[in-house]
């Protein structure tokens, strides 16, 4: 039963479309203030310092290009991956941060929320997580773009 759930056409598009716009969210608001997302990264104090900048530009244009991308149903497994390899590493920084009693915003969208680094923080990546999990297993082909074979 949760297998046919999970194959609906309109429950994966709209499991894409918000998968995607929470990317190209937090996406666009680091893009827009790299300073800000850089200092974020920097407290989590887990990245040597020659890192930290190249990782604030190159983090939001990935989740943009992937956000964007999947939005328009194109290489919907590969660009859902890719944002799950991003949680991935998002949790665990988070993981260890609490670990080290590190009370520090999370970055993960910029400067906008300000939240804070802790267990519901983890629980939020970890349903995005999921999500993107289902994407990779389920793929969602329904009003792509993509050419399909």
């Amino acid at each position: 039963m949760l297998n046919k759930l999970l194959n609906n056409k309109i429950l994966l598009l709209t499991i894409r479309v918000f998968f995607g716009f929470v990317f190209i969210f937090a996406a666009f608001t680091k893009v827009t203030n790299p300073e800000g997302f850089s200092l974020s990264i920097y407290n989590y104090k887990l990245m040597p310092d020659i890192l930290i900048n190249v990782l604030a530009i190159a983090f939001p244009w990935i989740e943009l290009v992937a956000g964007i991308l999947l939005i328009f149903g194109i290489s919907v497994k590969e660009n859902s991956a890719i944002l799950t390899g991003l949680l991935v590493v998002f949790i665990i920084a988070i993981a260890i941060s609490m670990a080290r009693g590190l009370n520090i915003d999370c970055g993960c969208f910029g400067t906008v929320d300000g939240s804070k680094v802790g267990v519901m923080k983890i629980l939020e990546n970890v349903g995005l997580l999921i999500l993107g999990l289902i994407l990779i297993k389920y793929d969602s082909r329904f009003l792509s773009l993509a050419k399909h074979e």
